[in-house]
C-alpha cells in the first residue's frame, strides 16, 4: 500500500504531463510567442500591440439616432474586439448573448505562451478541477456521515436487491461465486477494478485530444497528409464536458440517496433488525481484503463508501466505449468489417468494467444501469456547462492569462482566423 500510495498518483501525473508533451504544438514558436499554428503572423498581431491605455480603456460606443444598438466607428470596433468578446448563455430555450473580457490582450505573456505551446495543460487543469471538486464533495459527505446514514444506505441496498429480484436480474451472488472459484481471474479482475478506471480515463483523454485536435492542427499546417479521424476538437470537448456532467449528476444522486455496495452488506459487526438478510447473501469484499488489490483512490478515509448508486466506473467506461465505437474514421464505411471491429473493441471496455464492478461486489447491476442513464443524460445535456465560459473569461482576465481558442463556441471565437474551421466542426 505504501508503494501504491506513491506509484498510483505518479502514474496519473505522468499521464497528464506526458499527454501535454505528446500533444504539444510543434508549429508554435514559444520564444516569439506571436505566431499562429502555421508559423505565420496573425492579422490581429499588429492590433494587439497597441498601447495598453488604448486597448484596456477603449472609447465608449456612440449611439445613432433611432438605433437600438451602439454604432462603432472602424477604430472603435477594432479596439472593442480586442477588449471584449461575446458569449452565449443558453439553457432550456433561453438564450442571451453577453459581453465578457477578451483575454487575447494577454496572449504574449509567459503563461499564455506556455498554454499555446502545451494546450493539453488546459485539459489537465480541467480534469484536476473536475476530479477534485468531485472528490472534495465525496470527502465532505464521507466525514459528515453519521450512523443513521449507514443504516439508510444499507436499507437502500436491500431495496435495490428486492427490485432486482422482482425484475429477475439478481445475479450478483452467483456471478461473484463463479469468480471466487477461479482465483487467477479474480486476481486480475480486482486489478482492473482498482487500477484501470482513473488511468484508463486519462489515457482516453490524451488519445482523443491527439486524434481530434493535435492531428487536426498538424493537418492545417500540412504536416499530416490525411487525418485518421474526421472528427474535430468539438467532439473532444463535448466528451470532456460529459464527464464533468456525469460527476455533477452522480454527486447529487449519492448525496440524496446513499447506497451501500454489496460487499459491505456482509459486515460481521452489524446486528440490526435486517442483519440476517443483509449477511445471508454472502457477498465477499475481494478488493479490500488482505489478498485483494486495493487502490489508494478507494481506501483513503475521505472516500465515501456509500456512493454505489450510480456507478461512475461503468458510466465513464460506457462514455469511452461509445466514443470509440462511433468515432468517424476516414476510409471506413459504416457497414464494413473494420467498422464492426472498432465497434466491438469500443464496447468491450464497458463490458470488462461491468464484469469487474459486479464480480468484486462493489456495485449492483442496477448501479451500472443508473450509471448508463447518467452517462446518457450527461451526453445530451453537456452543453449546459458552456454557460460557465462566462465565469472562465472573467477568471482568466483577473489572472491575466489567455487560453487558446475555444473550439466549441465558433460563433464567439476570439480569433477570427478560426471561424470558418470551427463552424465546420460537429459535436
Amino acid at each position: 500500500m505504501t508503494v501504491g500510495a506513491f506509484l498510483e498518483p505518479f502514474v496519473v501525473v505522468t499521464l497528464l504531463f506526458g499527454g501535454a508533451w505528446f500533444n504539444r504544438n510543434k508549429e508554435y514558436n514559444f520564444w516569439e510567442g506571436t505566431q499562429g499554428w502555421g508559423g505565420h503572423k496573425r492579422r490581429d498581431d499588429v492590433e494587439i500591440k497597441r498601447s495598453s491605455s488604448e486597448v484596456l480603456s477603449p472609447r465608449s460606443p456612440t449611439w445613432s439616432p433611432g438605433s437600438s444598438s451602439p454604432t462603432l466607428s472602424a477604430d472603435d470596433e477594432s479596439v472593442w474586439s480586442l477588449t471584449s468578446r461575446r458569449r452565449k448563455i443558453q439553457f432550456f430555450g433561453y438564450k442571451r448573448i453577453v459581453t465578457t473580457p477578451n483575454t487575447l490582450v494577454f496572449k504574449d505573456r509567459f503563461l499564455s505562451r506556455v498554454l499555446q505551446k502545451f494546450p493539453f495543460l488546459i485539459e489537465a487543469w480541467y480534469w484536476a478541477l473536475i476530479y477534485w471538486v468531485y472528490q472534495l464533495g465525496r470527502a465532505f459527505t464521507a466525514i459528515t456521515i453519521v450512523q443513521g446514514t449507514v443504516h439508510v444506505a444499507r436499507k437502500h441496498a436491500l431495496q435495490v436487491i428486492h427490485l432486482e429480484q422482482r425484475l429477475g436480474i439478481f445475479w450478483e451472488v452467483s456471478f461473484q461465486q463463479w469468480f471466487l472459484k477461479h482465483p487467477f481471474l479474480l486476481h486480475w479482475i480486482n486489478r482492473i477494478y482498482s487500477f484501470i478506471h482513473i488511468p484508463g480515463t486519462i489515457f482516453f483523454l490524451v488519445a482523443l485530444f491527439y486524434l481530434t485536435t493535435s492531428r487536426r492542427r498538424q493537418a492545417m499546417t500540412r504536416k499530416v497528409r490525411n487525418d485518421f479521424v474526421s472528427a474535430g476538437p468539438a467532439l473532444y470537448e463535448a466528451r470532456r464536458r460529459t464527464m464533468a456532467m456525469c460527476n455533477l449528476i452522480a454527486f447529487v444522486v449519492f448525496t440524496l440517496w446513499p447506497c451501500m455496495p454489496p460487499r459491505l452488506l456482509s459486515d460481521p459487526t452489524y446486528n440490526g433488525a435486517d442483519a440476517a438478510e443483509a449477511k445471508s447473501f454472502g457477498f465477499v469484499d475481494t478488493v479490500h481484503s488482505s489478498a485483494g488489490e486495493s487502490s489508494v483512490w478507494t481506501t483513503n478515509k475521505f472516500c465515501n463508501q456509500y456512493a454505489a448508486m450510480p456507478s461512475l466506473h461503468f458510466g465513464y467506461s460506457l462514455l469511452i466505449g461509445l466514443t470509440v465505437a462511433t468515432i468517424p474514421i476516414n476510409g471506413v464505411r459504416p457497414n464494413s468489417w473494420k467498422r464492426a471491429g472498432i465497434t466491438i473493441l469500443g464496447l468491450s471496455y464497458p463490458a470488462l468494467i461491468f464484469t469487474a464492478i459486479v464480480a468484486t461486489a462493489n456495485h449492483f447491476i442496477l448501479d451500472a444501469v443508473a450509471g448508463a442513464i447518467v452517462c446518457g443524460v450527461a451526453w445530451s445535456a453537456n452543453g449546459l456547462l458552456l454557460n460557465l465560459c462566462v465565469l472562465e473569461d472573467y477568471f482568466l482576465w483577473i489572472i491575466r492569462i489567455h487560453k487558446p481558442v475555444n473550439y466549441t463556441d465558433p460563433e464567439t471565437a476570439v480569433e477570427p482566423d478560426y471561424h470558418s474551421v470551427l463552424l465546420s466542426e460537429e459535436v
